[in-house]
């Protein structure tokens, strides 16, 4: 495969559901504001490489709003993958090589499972933090999602994050704190968390950063001002609404095959009053008869049916009013003559 071929693979054209009829959905134009060049650096586990293009195309789909967004992907070389993964990301990705020429409205850096305790020695980290320092430079606004998040505040101020000793994971109500464009018209919104570290509060608003919202799961959202925007999420508001129980059952399984020593939490705020008895049920029988065969009880169609997206219409306004940001930021632009 040629390198444009590749290229061209790894970008897609999403039209927002009021795009003007006269425009079309692939037309493109790098100096028009209601045309948006959006990076998608996906770094997540082999497992969810397709999940997670799926779930920020729908979300930037529906958070367009008339605009047209062309949106590119690309992954950290390092991270490791099966082949699999490295024939998926080599077939359909873009090269992170042919970001260094590029310049982009916005960029979507993700994290993925540490393997490392000090994330400065994951075999990444150079890598990414160049993302970091390009973005700057080369973006109205930049998003980093979970681990990324805690990897960039690292990389730009030396904050390091704390352990919380369990994992914070399930859906929040989360309260916005300071006005913003990036919050506008949203008073509270669910957030999904799916974490074993946090960054203090404190730690964030003593280096200038601003937090915008928060629950009772700590810092949810927050940004900070640099050469460009940088946007910063502890959860996860582009997940789908299954992703946690996917998690959830993944963590199941990797503590009855012995990969794990402790039975996962289950997720907060998620399931109703009924699958929430069946899964105390399971819990049980696998704490007293520790097998990898109980996993196939776990009720996942029962679930699937029952759980839904309850955090979707505030990630939708959350990412709407970044696109927005981003646009006004390119309209006051001058034009290339």
């Amino acid at each position: 495969m040629t390198p444009a071929s590749r290229r061209s693979l790894g970008s897609t054209t999403l039209a927002g559901a009021r795009r003007r009829p006269d425009r079309s959905p692939v037309e493109f134009r790098q100096s028009d504001p209601d045309h948006l060049d959006i990076g998608l650096v996906n770094n997540m586990p082999d497992a969810a490489l397709k999940a997670t293009e799926r779930q920020f195309r729908t979300l930037l789909r529906t958070a367009a709003d008339g605009l047209v967004v062309r949106l590119t992907i690309y992954s950290l070389p390092e991270v490791p993958r099966t082949d699999f993964g490295r024939h998926h990301v080599d077939t359909f990705y873009s090269s992170l090589d042919d970001l260094w020429s590029s310049r982009l409205d916005g960029l979507i850096v993700t994290g993925t499972e540490p393997r490392a305790p000090d994330l400065t020695d994951e075999p990444y980290w150079g890598s990414l933090t160049r993302v970091l320092e390009w973005a700057e430079q080369n973006t109205f606004s930049t998003v980093c999602s979970c681990l990324a998040a805690h990897a960039a505040i690292l990389h730009i101020d030396g904050i390091g994050r704390q352990s919380l000793g369990d994992k914070r994971f399930g859906v929040f109500e989360c309260a916005r704190v300071a006005d913003h464009q990036l919050t506008a018209g949203a008073q509270r919104l669910r957030m999904p968390h799916s974490r074993w570290n946090e960054i203090p509060e404190e730690a964030l608003e003593a280096s200038g950063y601003r937090v915008l919202t928060r629950s009772e799961a700590g810092v949810d959202t927050f940004v900070k001002e640099r050469r460009s925007l940088f946007v910063f999420f502890q959860g996860h508001p582009e997940y789908e609404a299954h992703s946690l129980l996917l998690e959830y059952r993944r963590d199941i399984g990797r503590f009855l095959r012995g990969e794990r020593e402790t039975y996962p939490t289950m997720p907060e705020g998620y399931f109703d009053q009924g699958t929430v008895a069946v899964l105390t049920t399971l819990r049980e029988r696998a704490l007293s008869d520790r097998r990898e065969e109980l996993l196939a009880d776990f009720p996942t169609a029962l679930a699937a049916g029952k759980v839904t997206n309850t955090w979707r219409t505030g990630a939708t306004r959350l990412y709407r009013n970044w696109l927005a940001y981003i646009r006004a930021q390119k309209a006051r632009q001058p034009k290339a003559s």
